[in-house]
């Protein structure tokens, strides 16, 4: 199937956590469909050479340095707008992987406040600017574990769920809006960063998320999932896709080869 042109007025797409793995992927996709990309990461020096790199490729890009916790300097970025056509809400990630009666609050406080508060902030901001587009969507990226839960991710997995209901409930409230919401759910993606933030840098501990694991998911097969997602004609809105990798029947299901 041919990929839809986006109409001139929905041609600025703004991608949070752009500064690696699925958020960078996506947004070199997305400037190859034709969109005008915004890079928004805390990694200005990642989001700065990213845009380099897109431009250089014929593209467009800009780069804009946000946190997006942040709700005064979100709200200061949403006024560069006049419309937006598609907000990818990526930035978020895992912290640690211990049981319920140990995990640390602190992990659990940021993990709720990026995955959950962070597109709720972007979500808030930009949803007029989308309004005003004529033809806006707002992808959430969330994960499986939105979708099922299990043991040593508890924090990871209350954070996903509550991005999956955000997706889910603002779908409902927004029907009959020029504005589509999308929310696509990764399994097992092997990125350069996930796990070994999850694990404080502990690479042996992150190797053995991956280990006898044949072809995870790469940040590519996601981006691709979601610009094919947002490239559809208007009136079609991929409520849910979930993706995994062949491998992976499940969040606790995975086959591993010796």
């Amino acid at each position: 199937m041919a990929t839809a042109v986006p109409p001139a007025a929905s041609r600025i797409a703004v991608v949070t956590g752009a500064s690696s793995g699925i958020g960078a992927a996506t947004a070199r996709r997305l400037a190859e469909a034709g969109y005008r990309v915004v890079l928004t990461a805390r990694r200005e020096d990642r989001i700065e050479a990213l845009a380099e790199e897109i431009t250089a490729a014929g593209h467009q890009a800009t780069a804009y340095p946000l946190d997006v916790t942040d709700r005064a300097a979100v709200d200061e970025f949403a006024t560069a707008f006049k419309t937006v056509g598609v907000l990818v809400n990526n930035a978020g990630g895992a912290l640690g992987a211990d049981p319920v009666a140990t995990g640390d609050p602190d992990q659990w406080r940021t993990m709720y406040e990026t995955n959950v508060l962070g597109t709720l902030h972007l979500t808030q901001a930009l949803l007029p600017k989308l309004d005003a587009s004529g033809d806006g969507t707002v992808v959430i990226v969330s994960s499986t574990a939105g979708h099922a839960t299990y043991e040593g991710g508890a924090g990871y997995v209350a954070a996903k769920h509550g991005a999956h209901v955000l997706a889910e409930t603002l779908r409902l409230e927004i029907v009959g809006r020029p504005v589509r919401v999308i929310e696509i759910a990764p399994g097992m993606v092997r990125t350069e960063e996930f796990a070994l933030t999850r694990f404080g840098g502990d690479t042996e501990k992150a190797e053995k998320v991956y280990q006898g694991v044949p072809d995870p998911l790469t940040a590519d097969d996601v981006a691709d999932t979601i610009t094919w997602a947002v490239t559809r004609p208007p009136h079609v809105n991929i409520d849910l896709l979930i993706v995994r990798p062949r491998a992976q029947a499940s969040n606790t299901k995975v086959h591993r080869e010796a």
